[in-house]
């Protein structure tokens, strides 16, 4: 069932825990470096480390959690907006021989995910988000696979012991928009989820031909889409730079027993006492992430924008679509039609 949420309602997001398994000792800890970008970094979770970045890391991002539940040394290298070049120029100083586990989550932004979601919230009379798919899907066809050998190559060459498992990227959409300020429709949904599908293939086959494992989050996330009854991932937020990334149970039930099994060869149930330890952690990762900061403020966020319809060019899209913007019922109406043309005029263009 379809629900309509207002950004109050999206404020307050749960640390509820699973009492199985105790966090272990930090006695013999090895070496985990965590590379990639927000969805590795913590974005979504709404805590974050004061280390002077805008890289937005957590402690209940799974790396923490990992570290936490397996007592590793964690080097929390993701930020928020890495493509796989910031990784590249920023990142890969962290690795070394003595490297254990390596994670890493990049490519999404490569693609201009958070611009392609820009689009494709805002009302059809005034977007193009087949348009943006289109491209999208072209850079991490042609793109990509070349510049994820090339990441991969040197982090096994910095890295050679070390175990790394490649992270994916899950559907985020579940076939409806309950989101009261944003007008996806089931159609594009379905093509930005096939478009992470896309780029978790890419993914996953660059992995393998470097030996390295790869995660993938598809059927975990499963019934944990935005709008979902159980989401693990944020809808349009409040601030909106939230949006669309995993919450707290994202990282704590989603990623973290996904990416550790893989990672370290054991499994994970994020616990009381997990918990406990990552945000211990705080101050100490802060630390350690500050000794980074003239290079990681290089990278420049990727942020989803929530539809703004006062702009010139929403009030000139709106003349040309005859929509009234002092109306909802006259702006949804529009967005139906105009939307189920552009899902005719691009079915037309790709028949199957």
């Amino acid at each position: 069932m379809a629900r309509t949420r207002t950004f109050g309602a999206l404020a307050a997001l749960g640390v509820a825990t699973a009492l199985t398994v105790t966090a272990a000792p930090a006695s013999a800890a090895s070496s985990y470096v965590a590379l990639g970008d927000s969805y590795s970094s913590g974005v979504g979770t709404r805590t974050y480390i004061n280390d002077g970045t805008s890289c937005q890391r957590s402690v209940y991002a799974y790396p923490s959690l990992i570290a936490a539940n397996k007592g590793l040394a964690l080097n929390f290298r993701a930020c928020s907006g890495a493509k796989v070049a910031d990784v590249t120029n920023t990142q890969l100083s962290a690795l070394g021989s003595g490297t254990t586990y390596v994670s890493i989550s990049v490519g999404g932004n490569d693609a201009g995910f958070a611009d392609v979601l820009t689009e494709c919230a805002q009302p059809g009379w005034m977007s193009d988000c087949n348009g943006a798919i289109d491209d999208a899907q072209y850079i991490i066809n042609n793109v990509l696979p070349g510049r994820l050998s090339t990441l991969y190559s040197s982090i096994r060459a910095k890295a050679p012991n070390a175990r790394v498992t490649v992270v994916g990227y899950p559907r985020i959409f579940n076939g409806e928009d309950c989101n009261a300020f944003t007008w996806f429709s089931p159609t594009e949904e379905s093509r930005l989820n096939s478009t992470a599908d896309l780029l978790n293939s890419k993914l996953s086959a660059q992995a393998s031909a470097k030996g390295f494992s790869f995660a993938n989050p598809t059927s975990r996330f499963t019934g944990h889409a935005v709008c979902d009854s159980t989401e693990w991932l944020n809808g349009l937020s409040n601030p909106v730079s939230e949006s669309y990334h995993p919450n707290v149970a994202g990282h704590r039930d989603g990623y973290a027993p996904l990416v550790s099994t893989p990672l370290t060869g054991s499994a994970l149930t994020v616990t009381a006492a997990t918990l406990r330890v990552a945000a211990d952690s705080s101050t100490t990762l802060a630390t350690q992430q500050r000794r980074y900061a003239a290079a990681d403020r290089t990278i420049v966020p990727e942020q989803f924008r929530a539809p703004d319809l006062t702009t010139a060019r929403a009030r000139a899209a709106a003349k040309r679509a005859g929509v009234d913007l002092s109306s909802r019922a006259s702006i949804d109406a529009a967005d139906r039609l105009w939307s189920q043309r552009q899902d005719r005029a691009w079915s037309a263009a790709h028949p199957h």
